[in-house]
């Protein structure tokens, strides 16, 4: 759509007389602005990357599929800076259903040119940095991967890996994850009647405790675990059935996943809301042939009364009161510096795998091996003083006289009213330290949290895995980390061994 120039044909606009001449995107932009005018808010979507009928094999399994990514990034970064200065665009749902094609799988987090994870954290971040700094970016799980044939392994991931490797946004209020469920689909099966899969329950298939189980573990631990690195919103963003259905399971799983939304409060996006000439009988809203529409509450459509019971459950309207953010970092396989603030300041340790939290967060835990941290506003709001530089610590200069919290170990330790924001790794020994001056005087009484032989979090401790697999030290809520210990004797992995943690006040 945004390279096509030649003009749709005239029978494509019939009914909109005004669009005829104008390209695919020129129509597009006619159809924002007509939703815009009369209040609709617009999540963009690039569902597929041909014109052809989704889904499948079909070409469009991948973001990637018959196209590059950095051709794919940058078509999201155009449509984003189109729409920057209309309002009523408040999101972009980056990719539909990515799936397996017909030879390999997409992956969540290996780093090669099939990893959904890095695609979609690329293309966030150039969205949200050079386009359009408040969108929200949707991201949805893995639809399938598998072959369904007997003794291949097969599944809908969805947003299962998210567990273990979630995303963290340049901004870190504007992630949304997103899944799609229907019927004829199910944890290990495509929707497809092929050889395989046969076997293996469809979501129609399950009981009601069955579905809400695989409805929480596939998706909605995502929002209902709070105080985790993954916590954020889930959006469902296609569900929906035919009125012409007759199945007893059909017709049994729509009004138990109505029923589990309206439970929930949970947002989502039907499919779809109005249907066109031959291919309506999934819609909820039509057209006759003289123009009158009509919905789904009309003509005794059976979908009607669980539709009119989750528009009728109790739903949470208002302001949105302020929880605190937990966020991961990343250095499997490059930098994951999230500060905009030191994004903007040049390389800090050129050749090092970098990462840093998103500004307004502190960095709070470490693992020994593996790269990963947590970030967190816990307890403060952005406590960085405003305007002025990092530190960059390589040596042991800001350690004071009589100061040695971890003897024997080189220790990285932030200067007077500073804190840990970042680090850098080289392999898995520490590189350096990043440090941000405080908005006001910090505690300077402390704690050495070792955990170079075992886990070393408080009993209680928020975040969630960050590090899977991996021994991890965390200060508590209300302290933050004011310097890393590691050593480099034979047999170490140089990794953080300790955290200093101090009180925030």
């Amino acid at each position: 759509m945004i390279h096509a120039t030649a003009p749709v044909p005239d029978s494509a606009v019939a009914a909109n007389a005004h669009l005829r001449g104008k390209t695919p995107l020129q129509i597009f932009d006619a159809v924002v602005s007509a939703l815009s005018r009369d209040g609709f808010a617009v999540i963009l979507n690039n569902h597929t990357n041909t014109t052809r009928w989704c889904c499948g094999i079909d070409g469009n399994e991948r973001w990637n599929s018959g196209q590059s990514t950095q051709a794919w990034i940058d078509d999201w970064v155009f449509m984003a800076r189109r729409y920057a200065d209309e309002p009523r665009v408040v999101g972009a749902d980056l990719y539909n259903e990515v799936r397996r094609d017909v030879l390999d799988d997409p992956n969540w987090g290996l780093g090669d040119e099939h990893d959904w994870y890095t695609a979609a954290q690329r293309a966030a971040d150039r969205i949200l940095t050079e386009a359009d700094p408040d969108l929200l970016i949707v991201i949805e799980g893995i639809n399938w991967t598998g072959l369904p044939v007997d003794g291949l392994p097969h599944e809908r991931p969805t947003l299962a890996p998210a567990r273990t490797l979630s995303h963290t946004l340049v901004n870190a209020h504007k992630l949304v994850y997103s899944a799609h469920f229907y019927g004829y689909t199910g944890p290990r099966h495509s929707g497809a009647t092929g050889v395989g899969e046969t076997h293996d329950p469809r979501y129609q298939d399950l009981s009601r405790e069955e579905l809400y189980r695989a409805l929480t573990d596939q998706a909605f631990f995502v929002a209902e675990d709070s105080g985790r690195h993954y916590t954020a919103p889930v959006w469902i963003s296609e569900f929906g059935i035919g009125s012409a259905e007759t199945g007893t399971a059909p017709r049994a799983w729509f009004t138990r996943i109505t029923d589990y939304f309206a439970d929930r409060d949970a947002d989502f996006a039907y499919w779809p809301l109005v249907g066109w000439e031959g291919h309506d009988d999934w819609a909820l809203l039509r057209y006759d042939s003289t123009g009158r529409g009509y919905g789904i509450l009309d003509r005794g459509d059976w979908r009607g009364p669980a539709w009119q019971r989750l528009m009728a459950a109790p739903e949470h309207t208002g302001p949105v009161d302020r929880v605190p953010v937990w966020r991961m970092l990343v250095t499997d396989h490059g930098d994951h510096v999230r500060s905009l603030i030191e994004r903007g300041r040049g390389d800090w340790d050129p050749g090092a795998y970098k990462a840093a939290c998103p500004d307004g967060l502190r960095l709070i835990g470490l693992s020994h091996t593996a790269g990963r941290g947590l970030c967190t506003d816990i307890g403060a709001d952005d406590p960085r003083a405003p305007g002025t530089a990092h530190t960059v610590v390589t040596d042991e200069r800001y350690v004071p006289a009589g100061g040695d919290w971890a003897s024997g170990y080189t220790k990285f330790q932030c200067p007077s009213d500073q804190f840990l924001i970042g680090y850098s790794r080289r392999g898995d020994r520490v590189s350096a330290a990043l440090c941000a001056p405080a908005r006001t005087p910090l505690g300077a009484t402390g704690r050495t949290v070792w955990f170079d032989r075992s886990d070393n979090r408080p009993a209680d401790a928020a975040g969630g895995d960050f590090a899977h697999g991996a021994y991890k030290g965390q200060c508590a809520d209300g302290e933050y980390a004011a310097g890393i210990a590691f050593t480099t004797r034979v047999g170490s992995s140089g990794g953080p061994d300790a955290l200093l943690c101090r009180r925030l006040s």
